[in-house]
């Protein structure tokens, strides 16, 4: 491969004569020429060069003119060019030594192989030169080259020195393997055994933009399997890892839940690239462990774990400094409401069943319903068929019901402020009561979705004894 052809855009020229001029070398280093090798596509573009980063990044800038957008970090020696749809990462080389008890580096001017020794990975250490007598020579003094053709993740220098000096580089490791689907070298992956308890001082934020890197590539279960055999896994996402093992009473055994639940993150990935619905995926079965008991007469039981699951889903995205927006409240729902489809196929489909379902889940409906139906990972072919049957008419009655009435927007007609004001009643349960029985006086077709029809619904039926309606009586375990 002529590397020359590959760097066809201008600013390449433009960023090594600018070096020409000032006497520096310079190259584009990192992920940018990894991905040359590998023909994927990278906007972000870094650049060492054997001097001062900032310096060069302004004299680029200057020739650059309205069309390079300067940003100097002073504090970190760096400085960013935003350039059309590129950002250009400028910084001088130098080596770095590390402190036990931190991942900040000892920062000092170095020369370009001790600024490629301080890369996480050979791969990642490769740099071509774009000084004009140079341009396009790749220089990888630790076979990166060769480690791309084997599909390899390596250290360039010791592990456990890479891994002790910056922790975070364990995570990147896995997160590398599983979006390139590489192999972990095994003298770098002992490595990341070994120091597994050294990313207790990386933040959560950190972690977690390494987790999501990983639920986001085109199989997750690669890097959730890495975790958990390097030992990372029960220091980062113990919930998780409690999901592992099987427990046997009179030779009846349950299912491996770890398993089950990396088969349905990969399931759910196969068919959405949205990233919550993956998370959903990943938590939908998080209680499973807590509320596991052995029944003589049925087995195994993991009794109302989709509604203790939903309450544990935001402690569990506080605990890790995840979003607490509407991202996790998505998650809560969908981990709430897994079993739903199932359990309204299994009754036969009824209307009722259905129009609770689709006020419930409401927009989500169809990710609920990917989630539902990538939850079968049964080997057993005629439990799956019953299921997918179940499902395959859930979704043609639920078509029929929202042609008719979309359920999916509903909203009840009668509402807190209006049983107070016309009641006389006072904040309390007994709202909630009253507004839940007109719901489901709608939703089993007693009375018209209308507002003049539930407010004599209501006042008719007030005082009468609400009888546990809908799937909240039926929480056993029955995903398959």
């Amino acid at each position: 491969m002529m590397l020359k052809d590959k760097l066809t855009n201008p600013v390449f020229k433009t960023i090594g004569e600018t070096a020409d001029e000032m006497g520096l070398e310079v190259y584009v280093v990192g992920g940018y020429v990894r991905d040359i090798f590998l023909n994927r596509h990278s906007a972000d573009l870094d650049f060492v060069t054997v001097g001062s980063g900032i310096a060069l990044a302004r004299a680029v800038a200057d020739r650059l003119g309205k069309k390079g957008r300067l940003t100097v970090y002073a504090n970190y020696g760096t400085a960013q060019i935003r350039h059309k749809n590129l950002e250009l990462e400028f910084v001088g080389a130098r080596k770095e030594s590390y402190t036990r008890d931190s991942r900040k580096p000892i920062v000092e001017d170095g020369t370009l192989d001790d600024d490629q020794k301080r890369r996480d990975f050979t791969i990642n250490a490769m740099a071509i030169c774009l000084n004009s007598k140079r341009f396009g020579e790749l220089v990888d003094p630790f076979g990166g080259l060769v480690d791309l053709e084997k599909k390899t993740i390596r250290t360039p220098l010791d592990p456990d020195v890479t891994f002790s000096d910056d922790p975070l580089r364990m995570m990147r490791a896995i997160r590398f393997a599983t979006q390139l689907e590489f192999e972990i070298l095994r003298e770098t992956f002992d490595g990341i055994k070994r120091n597994a308890g050294r990313i207790e001082i990386i933040s959560k934020e950190r972690i977690n933009d390494e987790l999501g890197k990983i639920m986001r590539s085109r199989k997750p279960s690669i890097g959730f399997h890495l975790l958990d055999e390097s030992g990372l896994l029960e220091r980062i996402m113990p919930e998780v890892y409690a999901l592992k093992g099987v427990d046997t009473v009179g030779g009846r055994a349950h299912k491996d839940n770890f398993l089950h639940t990396l088969k349905v993150v990969d399931n759910v990935a196969e068919r959405s690239d949205n990233e919550w619905l993956r998370w959903a995926a990943l938590l939908h079965d998080i209680a499973k462990p807590v509320t596991k008991k052995w029944d003589n007469a049925l087995g195994w039981t993991f009794h109302n774990h989709n509604f203790i699951g939903e309450r544990m889903v935001p402690r569990i995205f506080q605990a890790m400094k995840m979003p607490m927006n509407e991202k996790m409240k998505y998650v809560q729902k969908l981990v709430g409401l897994h079993m739903r489809p199932q359990q309204v196929g299994e009754e036969g489909v009824s209307d009722s069943g259905v129009r609770r379902l689709l006020t419930d889940a409401g927009e989500d409906v169809e990710d609920l319903m990917i989630l539902a139906e990538s939850d079968l990972t049964s080997r057993n072919p005629i439990k799956v068929k019953s299921a997918l049957d179940g499902f395959m008419a859930l979704r043609e009655r639920m078509k029929e019901i929202v042609a008719a009435d979309d359920y999916r927007k509903w909203k009840n007609p009668i509402n807190g402020n209006e049983i107070m004001e016309r009641l006389g009643i006072p904040p309390s349960q007994e709202i909630s009561r009253l507004k839940q029985m007109v719901k489901d006086a709608i939703l089993d077709g007693l009375i018209p979705n209308d507002h003049d029809a539930a407010w004599d619904y209501l006042v008719a039926h007030r005082n009468d004894q609400v009888q546990a309606n809908g799937p909240e009586a039926k929480n056993n375990e029955k995903s398959i």
